[in-house]
């Protein structure tokens, strides 16, 4: 077991990236992800990478959109508002295939809003972010440590299937201090041949592009990357259990909102309410094999969000609208409280699941 150190949210995805053997960073400062882009500007020259604030959100997209290209590994950074101004870099970088890691430390909105925590980005995250058809990876930390090991996953799931990946984290995640293990196994990044590298008169020249006026051929590669799409459902849904055995109420949450279900889901079970907890790691793709289990024994599932009510949607889906789903929600930058989570509980159990 290697030493932990004490380190925000914010930082420990930082750090994670460069282990990760990123060496690029593109960001601009806004609330509450601003210390990803402090870290990375001191750390940065000191290793011999590149740390370059950008004059806007959309410079600093395609700037990760040129290193991408080149086939290096790199992230930028940044939080609700920020992030809908990358929407068509990110669009761009779907259609051209390339890999990149994009941050979203959530805050409340729409518009400005605040600047406290937020869940209200699942929708552009899971949805595709940007204009076209297209998706990207979106993993949810629940802890500081999940900070730190997704982003490095987030890098590998990337270069693997050529996409961006997206850490879509609450304000709460990347604010709050926890010990931290950085001993990670990092698995270096692949060959990628399609990379504009130079030629060096020995291959082809290499053309990253996203442009396709041949309709046939934009069909084609809509089409494959759909069939790549649907491996990744198959094969990368990550999810976390807790106490769903004899579960007869299932609450599902993700990110801060989980930490607050469990503590909620813990005092249930001294009352004898026999209740468990689903809480999806990956967005997207969203893990549907366990609600599928799930709706099948249970009588109810309670959608803890910090939002008006978006991942209910995913739930409702994946579980065939077989038992009622209900939400137990703040919003504006307000975090749901053990007592308003375990008082959904107790309704649940009370009323049968009744709609």
């Amino acid at each position: 077991m290697s030493d932990k150190v004490l380190m925000k949210g914010n930082e420990a995805i930082a750090e994670a990236a460069i282990i990760a053997g990123c060496r690029h960073y593109f960001g601009y400062p806004i609330t509450p992800q601003t210390e990803i882009a402090a870290y990375m500007a001191k750390k940065m020259p000191k290793i011999g990478g590149c740390f370059l604030q950008a004059e806007s959100e959309i410079a600093a997209i395609n700037m990760v959109y040129g290193v991408a290209s080149a086939g290096y590994r790199v992230m930028t950074s940044s939080s609700s508002p920020g992030i809908a101004l990358k929407s068509e870099g990110l669009s761009y970088m779907a259609g051209s295939d390339l890999p990149a890691l994009v941050v979203n430390v959530q805050r409340g909105g729409p518009g400005l809003g605040g600047i406290q925590p937020s869940q209200s980005d699942y929708f552009q995250a899971t949805r595709a972010g940007g204009h076209g058809d297209f998706k990207m990876i979106v993993l949810a930390p629940a802890s500081v440590q999940e900070m730190a090991e997704l982003t490095v996953k987030g890098f590998e799931l990337a270069d693997t299937y050529r996409m961006t990946s997206m850490i879509l984290a609450d304000g709460t995640m990347g604010q709050m201090m926890e010990p931290v293990s950085l001993d990670f196994d990092v698995k270096p990044a692949p060959a990628k041949p399609w990379a504009t590298t130079g030629t060096k008169m020995q291959r082809e020249h290499n053309i990253v592009n996203s442009l396709s006026l041949v309709p046939e051929e934009l069909e084609k590669f809509n089409i494959e990357r759909f069939e790549r799409y649907k491996k990744i459902e198959e094969t990368e849904a990550m999810y976390e259990e807790y106490m769903m055995d004899d579960a007869e109420i299932c609450v599902t949450a993700f990110g801060i909102a989980a930490r607050v279900s469990k503590n909620a889901v813990n005092e249930a079970r001294k009352m004898g309410i026999k209740v468990g907890l689903i809480r999806p790691i990956t967005l997207w793709p969203f893990p549907k094999a366990p609600y599928e289990k799930a709706a099948d024994k249970v009588k109810e599932f309670i959608s803890v969000e910090l939002s008006m009510g978006q991942m209910i949607e995913d739930v409702r889906l994946a579980t065939s609208c077989k038992v009622p789903v209900t939400l137990c929600n703040r919003v504006g930058g307000m975090i749901p409280s053990p007592e308003q989570v375990l008082e959904a509980i107790i309704k649940a159990n009370q009323n049968g699941g009744a709609k």
